[in-house]
């Protein structure tokens, strides 16, 4: 059987610092990819140099290379979005500009697309490490806190219902099939390119993960998306934090994925819609508590907590002590 084509879509700003262990890490791939383009959003910095030296070396090992470089910054989702949309593979890996990938990486991924014709998106744990290299003694799963009823649910073929709680694919670790491309594109208003192709791809088809850290996701003050352990310290102030703002952000951007859903062109899109819409109304409910005094409060988050949407659609019982704390 013919391998699929494989192309990974690199994007770029200003990122010299971090980009040589990146670029040597994508040609010591045990299984080379076919295309790399390269989306470089404007850089100022010695990147432009470094990419093209690059490019070079990537041609001479057999790789087709689109160099893209934009005049004007798009920011890193239109870029990513671009990238992904100039590809010719058939499966595509996002790729960032200050990580290091494992060996494996390609030959793990392309190994359980090539096992599993339903899979729409791959993504796997990372090793979190600092500005030098150095490990931080924590995997990206375990900064996201995903449970082990969050995994499993994953690997049965149910991530819908943890995208209805939260975000949970690092765009730096994923890979998907083109026609997720072709479907989801363009990304909804507010919502990140990685956040939105794995709800969709919850919603429509087949989402899984390799739990293993199949990249270094350095960590430093120039990340676009980071990722740290949340302490004690952190999870308190969160509880503090106003949310009403962000209650009301997201219902919108929730509205954006129900009417992207409620067009009904996927098996199961209309259902996936209702739950949706049934998420945007809590959110909605969230967000009008916080406008109430403290103690008038009680009713409306024990009426939320009875109808089980706390725990469907967030944090259950952290949710609750948020909208009873926070200050609007």
């Amino acid at each position: 059987m013919t391998r699929p084509l494989l192309s990974i879509v690199l994007c770029t700003y200003n990122g010299a610092a971090y980009l040589q262990p990146q670029l040597a890490s994508l040609l010591a791939q045990t299984c080379l990819p076919d295309e790399i383009v390269i989306g470089d959003d404007g850089s100022t910095d010695a990147s432009m140099g470094m990419l093209q030296a690059f490019a070079g070396q990537a041609r001479d090992a057999g790789i087709a290379v689109q160099l893209l470089r934009r005049r004007e910054n798009i920011g890193y989702v239109g870029n990513f979005c671009a990238g992904l949309r100039a590809a010719k593979g058939e499966l595509l890996f996002l790729c960032d500009q200050d990580d290091v990938w494992r060996v494996d990486k390609l030959a793990r991924m392309v190994d359980r697309f090539e096992r599993d014709p339903s899979l729409l998106l791959l993504h796997s744990d990372a090793r979190l490490v600092d500005a030098h290299g150095r490990s931080l003694q924590c995997s990206l799963f375990d900064a996201l806190q995903m449970t082990p009823q969050e995994k499993q649910a994953i690997h049965a073929g149910r991530a819908f219902e943890v995208v209805l709680r939260r975000s949970f694919v690092t765009g730096a670790t994923a890979a998907l099939r083109r026609r997720l491309v072709e479907q989801a594109l363009p990304v909804g208003t507010g919502w990140i390119h990685d956040e939105w192709l794995a709800a969709v791809a919850a919603a429509t088809g087949g989402v899984d993960f390799i739990d293993e850290p199949l990249i270094d996701y350095r960590q430093h003050r120039g990340n676009q998306v980071g990722m740290r352990r949340r302490t004690l310290a952190m999870k308190w102030r969160g509880l503090l934090l106003p949310r009403g703002r962000l209650l009301s952000d997201e219902a919108l951007r929730v509205q954006q994925l129900e009417a992207f859903l409620a067009r009904g062109e996927f098996h199961g899109s209309a259902e996936r819609a209702a739950q949706l819409r049934h998420k945007r109304s809590h959110f909605e409910r969230r967000a009008a508590i916080g406008r109430l005094p403290r103690l008038q409060r009680l009713p409306a988050i024990v009426r939320e907590a009875c109808s089980g949407c706390y725990r469907r659609y967030g944090t259950g019982s952290r949710s609750m002590l948020q909208d009873l704390l926070r200050h609007d």
